[in-house]
Order: C-alpha cells, then structure tokens, then sequence
C-alpha cells in the first residue's frame, strides 16, 4: 500500500481517543496495511492509526526479530497486565529524534477483533508486550511521555524542538 506521514506533535489528533471499529471495512484493511508499510519504512515494531491521522482504535505490532509476522488488532483492550515491569526505551516518530526509558508490565494478554473480524486474545512478552501498551496508548490519545513526571516530558519536549 503506502508509506503515509506520521503526525507531528503537537498535532491535536495525537490527543483524541479513536473511534471503535463496529465492523471491519475495506478502508480499514488498507489502514492496517499502511501503518505495516510506514512502520517497516522506520522501521519500527508497531503503530496506531492516530500516528498517521486515521482516527479509528486499529493497530499494528511486529516485535519480531525476521519481520513480516504483523498482528492487526481492531478495539484492542488489555484484559490482564503482570505485576513484574520491565524498562524499555521508546521513542515515536511523532516527535522525532528524542526518546525515554518508560516501565510498562512485562507481559499483557489484549483482547481484540482481528483481521477476519473475529474475537481473539492473545498474550504478549517483553518488546512485544511493551508495544502493544504503546499503540493502545496513541489510540486511546497518549504519548509514551504521558507515563514522565512533568519535569522529564517537559525536558523532553524542550529537547524535540530544539532538534527541528
């Protein structure tokens, strides 16, 4: 499909809580499928269609070490999150060229509709785990230095406009 441009911070749709997909439609395939295209281009191991302006709860993640093994999630929820935290540093093309140590749970099992329209949950660990927490995050309107005290995400903002 399409390597699409990633929005800017402080783009407004970066901070909107997307629409839930009731069925999936053939545009929403094609979202799926950019957002694997402009996350392979970065490369990256996942994306939400906030990232590229598409406001609607779709994700993608791919944390896997040869590629190609994407999983396209619709309305993805967390239904459990283990107690051990693991640290990872994130970054976003939505504000380039800066990034952040963020603790998130180690392991998450996420309920979602996949590509079929079906039901399914899954169980992810580590990277992928940690992925998956950040793509819901953007759809549900929040950025990896949402989880900063104020004084590190100011900081790191500060430092993300001196860089453009």
């Amino acid at each position: 499909m399409t390597v699409r441009p990633c929005l800017p911070w402080p783009d407004k749709r970066l901070r909107v809580a997307a629409e839930p997909v009731d069925a999936l439609t053939e545009e929403d395939r094609e979202t799926w499928q950019d957002l694997i295209d402009t996350m392979e281009a970065m490369p990256g191991v996942g994306m939400g269609a906030n990232q590229i302006g598409v406001l609607r709860r779709l994700i993608v993640v791919d944390a896997s070490s040869e590629r190609g093994q994407a999983v396209k999630m619709a309305n993805p929820e967390i239904l459990h999150k283990s107690i051990e935290l693991r640290e990872y540093e994130e970054a976003s093309p939505n504000l380039p060229g800066v990034s952040a140590v963020i603790k998130r749970p180690r392991a998450v099992t996420v309920r979602y509709m996949d590509e079929n329209g079906e039901m399914a949950e899954k169980d992810f660990v580590g990277l992928w785990a940690t992925s998956v927490q950040h793509q819901i995050d953007h759809i549900n309107g929040k950025l990896y230095f949402d989880h900063l005290s104020r004084m590190k995400r100011d900081m790191l903002i500060k430092k993300a406009r001196k860089l453009k």
